[in-house]
């Protein structure tokens, strides 16, 4: 797929607006965020423990404490809490013995969440999937293990900035100057990660052909949305919202569930965008094909 950067000369703004109304209505994005919030629920905590039971093989010191701090971040705090607890128990109960067809078995549950992605983005392309099924599972494995890959590379190198923020501090002083780098540094990972993710589950995900594009105009507003809608969504459960005092225990458990919904949803989003601008495209795909139309001969 051509990163869609602009539109073509006879569509305005309101009209692509009001026609990407039309394919989230018609697509049930909704409906289809609320599946994946789901899926992932059940995914995320095996994907979770499969990266945790690995660390101990990976001559990175203090990458599991980065890993659940940075995690603390990025989640509603009783969401956090809810995740490190079952995390943290699990791992701890867990014997060596789990590398073998237990962890085989961990990562077949964890690539479930990206499974459910690409049937909805076959949704997006109204396409019917023609991969067959241990073809397509074995996509969805494959982007997992891609991710955990991508996770522990960014978490090492949080881990290994500080290291040299500490080694800088031993002779800088811990300027301001120092401490904005390594934040902007942090940052410049994060949003790296997400934009990767973004390309990776938009280019494997639905049957069609395409280009594989680091960059796309709904990776853009995808990562955008996402990051904004963490920064919101736990901004407005600490602020203005108490699940826990309304739902008591299961309160974790509903605002995790509303968080991955909002992840579903903008993930979703950005993948109507990039479809809807192809359609748009005299030279990329209509609606419901698979591949690009052949080039006219002059």
């Amino acid at each position: 797929m051509a990163l869609w950067s602009k539109f073509v000369s006879d569509m305005t703004q309101k009209k692509f607006v009001t026609d990407l109304y039309s394919e989230i209505e018609d697509d049930n994005v909704f409906n289809g965020a609320a599946a994946l919030a789901y899926y992932w629920m059940l995914a995320i905590f095996p994907l979770t423990i499969f990266l945790l039971s690995l660390l101990p093989f990976l001559p990175i010191p203090n990458l599991k404490d980065a890993i659940m701090d940075l995690l603390g971040q990025a989640l509603p705090r009783e969401a956090a809490t809810l995740f490190t607890d079952v995390v943290s128990e699990v791992t701890s109960n867990t014997s060596g013995g789990l590398l073998s067809f237990g962890l085989l078995f961990t990562l077949w549950s964890a690539s479930s969440g990206l499974y459910a992605i690409m049937q909805q983005l076959n949704i997006t392309y109204d396409v019917k999937e023609g991969r067959s099924f241990w073809r397509v599972r074995g996509v969805a494995l494959l982007l997992t293990v891609m991710f955990l890959v991508m996770i522990v590379g960014a978490f090492a190198l949080v881990v290994f900035g500080g290291v040299v923020q500490d080694w800088l501090a031993s002779f800088m002083g811990q300027s301001p100057l120092l401490l904005g780098f390594f934040a902007a540094l942090r940052w410049i990972i994060i949003i790296g990660l997400i934009l990767m993710g973004f390309a990776m589950i938009y280019y494997f995900g639905p049957d069609v052909e395409q280009k594989f594009q680091f960059i796309t105009p709904g990776s853009i507003i995808g990562s955008a949305l996402l990051i904004a809608a963490s920064v919101g969504f736990s901004f407005y459960v600490s602020n203005f919202s108490d699940y826990t005092a309304t739902y008591g225990s299961i309160g974790a458990v509903i605002i995790l569930l509303l968080w991955l919904y909002l992840a579903g949803l903008v993930i979703l989003l950005g993948s109507e965008v990039n479809a809807l601008l192809e359609h748009y495209n005299p030279a990329g795909k209509n609606k419901g094909e698979k591949t690009e139309p052949e080039p006219e001969l002059g």
